[in-house]
């Protein structure tokens, strides 16, 4: 593909110092903190949704099974967008693909807090995902075409206040908004920044013609099998646990036809002429290995976000709003690292701080896997503080190493791979963290009832003890009493059970996170990234 016609004249490296590196416009970077702006809130809308889902449910009636299609919608629609962002950037022009995109996320945020029925819910969030998906890639290309290499580690930093913190701290919004105001602005809440973002974009972004040519001569084989594919797969993984997993003919439907499509996709895009991603450039050391490793950070990004949460409100009876405090600790120290990081990879190799990022963010989950029935807010702090810098540490200077190198015609292609791989990660990471956790609650129910007999003094006491307990709160009958204790005592054993399983779940994103390590360690040096190497 060739490069966004926006950026044709984009800076490129010319190995100075970053002190004798070329000079970027005020105008430059102010259409990259309005893009980043952009998906910060795109990302942040995902998560402060999400920790507001019952109340949503309850707002438009609709049922806890039927009322996951609030969150599916946007995920569906912003993953099939993700890749088809840098063609129709060329094809629209970015600034008019930009700015209308947008306006239409602000417009739809709005649409959707006037909701009244969960199929009026379903259709604009989908239409708010395929808006809201766009500034995501954009905001990437924008800061790997337009800033030299000299600044791009700047850029990318603060890319990752949307990448890292806006998964973090969308839940404290989310909470904060609904408790205090209600569930309708979580949507309200994108107006004010959003309207600051597009002054932004149009009054940096230079205007160019739209090459509507591109639409005859567009991969459409690659675009439909690619937006088959994805929709099918992303609606697996979001409905699989629910419906039993291949238990239900719906998803193995799906999952044949997700794969099909997959498969005819990845042919089509290896030997096109003009394919819609450039999927070679994944074969290339760096960026192969470095989507690897950001394909697996989101496994444990929005697995961590996924976990808390569940946990939180269902074994220590946490509202919304204290479940948003708890995770506000993963948020709020990267604010405080992540300007830092750029200075960092100037005077440390960029894998080695990739590496100790991993390390930490790996070593927070495995924090977490002898979890107590106690297990609660003070005991999370630390844990979450240490995976606050883990993730501000991981971001930026993976996307620097992993995109040094790339040719601005592939600019469209490898933003679009390395972020929705991220996406991707997160998505099958979640899937497979309900599955676990539904599987392992079972088997440790299993392995605890074995244990608690009536053969063993210690059961029968403390069934004696529940009885007795019941009899003196008001339970007349005997016999009442005693089933009360048996029903009290089994809801012990299953409140247990899903602690192990919630602490196995934290072994299993650590352990992703080992991988990812492994991956970042095949990284070659890509020469001084502040000092335009790389190329």
């Amino acid at each position: 593909m060739t490069t966004l016609q926006a950026v044709d004249a984009a800076p490129v490296s010319d190995g100075q110092s970053p002190a004798a590196g070329p000079a970027v416009s005020a105008k430059t970077w102010l259409a990259v903190t309005g893009a980043t702006l952009g998906a910060f809130m795109a990302v942040l809308n995902i998560q402060i949704v999400n920790a507001s889902l019952a109340d949503i449910q309850g707002g438009i009636g609709a049922g806890i099974d039927d009322g996951g299609w609030i969150s599916t919608s946007y995920l569906i629609a912003e993953i099939v967008v993700i890749p088809l962002s840098g063609w129709l950037a060329q094809v629209f022009s970015v600034r008019i693909y930009l700015l209308t995109n947008a306006f239409l996320f602000l417009v739809f945020s709005a649409a959707c807090a006037l909701a009244q029925d969960l199929p009026q819910m379903i259709a604009l969030r989908a239409v708010q995902g395929f808006t809201g998906g766009v500034l995501i890639p954009m905001a990437f290309t924008l800061i790997i075409t337009l800033l030299p290499k000299a600044k791009q580690t700047i850029g990318l930093a603060m890319f990752a206040v949307s990448a890292t913190f806006a998964p973090a701290i969308g839940p404290t919004i989310g909470g904060y908004l609904t408790e205090n105001f209600g569930w309708e602005y979580i949507f309200y809440v994108n107006v004010v920044p959003g309207g600051v973002m597009i002054a932004m974009l149009f009054f940096s972004l230079e205007s160019k013609p739209m090459n509507l040519s591109l639409l005859r001569e567009g991969d459409w084989a690659g675009i439909i099998t690619m937006a088959i594919g994805l929709a099918a797969l992303q609606t697996v993984l979001e409905e699989g646990n629910k419906d039993d997993w291949f238990g239900s003919p719906f998803i193995v439907r799906l999952a044949i036809i997700a794969a099909v499509a997959l498969v005819l996709f990845l042919a089509i895009e290896l030997t096109a002429k003009r394919p819609l991603l450039n999927l070679r450039i994944l074969f290339r050391r760096n960026f192969g290995f470095g989507v690897l490793a950001n394909f697996l950070l989101g496994v444990s990004l929005y697995g961590s976000v996924y976990v808390l949460p569940v946990y939180l409100s269902r074994i220590q009876g946490y509202n919304s709003e204290q479940i948003g405090m708890v995770l506000a600790w993963t948020g709020l120290p990267q604010l405080l690292l992540i300007p830092l990081v750029p200075r960092l990879m100037q005077r440390f190799d960029a894998r080695l701080v990739i590496g100790i990022g991993f390390v930490l963010f790996g070593g927070s989950n495995f924090m977490n896997i002898y979890m107590t029935n106690d297990y609660a807010a003070d005991q999370l702090f630390w844990p979450n503080v240490i995976r606050a810098f883990g993730q501000a540490l991981v971001f930026a200077p993976l996307s620097a190493v992993a995109t040094a190198g790339i040719e601005q015609e592939n600019a469209g292609s490898a933003s679009a791979l390395f972020n929705m791989m991220r996406n991707l990660g997160g998505a099958i990471g979640i899937a497979a963290l309900q599955t676990l956790l539904t599987k392992r609650e079972q088997f440790h129910s299993n392995v605890l009832s074995q244990h608690v007999t009536m053969f063993e003094q210690a059961t029968r006491t403390r069934l004696d003890q529940l009885t007795q307990y019941f009899i003196g709160h008001g339970v007349v009958d005997r016999m009442d009493a005693v089933h009360h204790a048996y029903v009290a005592m089994g809801k012990v054993i299953q409140k247990q059970a899903f602690i192990l399983g919630f602490s196995d779940t934290f072994y299993l994103l650590g352990v992703s996170q080992i991988v990812a390590l492994m991956a970042a360690l095949m990284l070659r040096k890509p020469g001084r990234l502040d000092a335009g190497g790389g190329h």
